[in-house]
């Protein structure tokens, strides 16, 4: 059973800008801390075997300069690849190329902090049309399977079952509720209160299926 409540809650949001050799870049940030060591962490987020229990099946040379791949999915360049703290990789998918970054740090009373930024070229009307959320959303999904992998490694996913999940009632809270965290990012980093919101509800309806109110 997934706890919505402390899943949304769990996770820190940010949102900011980049500036980048071809230009400026919006930025949005997800991260979050597991009572686990960056060596486990690292492993679950780069071990081909591992990722496909909680994200999609990846496959590729995980090596600076090297291609991966994700399943139906992004494919990319490996640009940095340190373990067990620093992957940066290209995101290239729907014709559209963006970057990652994954840091793993140590916490002071324990545990290690999760963090991946996603660095994109957006344009402004998209920007004004849908904000952080996304991708914001789309990453909020793959921490709660990382998470569920987490408290349970051996267990296989069950696409069947995270579909069934995600257009249950839990899960359109879900998503509501990470499209409202992000709208509120948007709005703590400068975003018209308004504007955030109207694009956070175009967010909501994206991932729904549901018209926004």
């Amino acid at each position: 059973m997934i706890d919505v409540d402390h899943q949304i809650n769990s996770i820190d949001r940010r949102v900011g800008n980049r500036t980048l050799s071809a230009g400026e870049a919006r930025t949005a940030t997800v991260s979050r801390v597991y009572d686990t060591s960056p060596q486990d962490l690292w492993e679950a987020c780069t071990d081909p075997e591992r990722v496909a229990r909680w994200f999609l099946p990846l496959s590729g040379d995980l090596r600076p300069g090297g291609r991966y791949e994700l399943q139906g999915n992004a494919s990319g360049t490996i640009e940095r690849f340190e373990p067990p703290d620093s992957l940066d990789a290209t995101w290239e998918y729907g014709g559209q190329v963006s970057w990652i970054e994954l840091r793993l740090t140590p916490e002071p009373g324990g545990g290690t902090r999760f963090a991946l930024e996603h660095i994109a070229h957006v344009g402004d009307d998209i920007w004004a049309q849908y904000g952080p959320g996304a991708v914001g959303v789309g990453w909020d999904q793959a921490v709660m399977g990382l998470t569920l992998h987490l408290t349970s490694p051996d267990v296989p996913l069950d696409r069947a079952e995270v579909e069934a999940w995600q257009m249950s009632a839990d899960g359109r809270r879900f998503v509501a509720l990470a499209s409202e965290g992000w709208t509120n990012a948007s709005i703590a980093s400068g975003t018209d209160a308004a504007e955030a919101r109207a694009a956070g509800a175009r967010t909501t309806g994206f991932y729904t299926g549901e018209p926004a109110a």
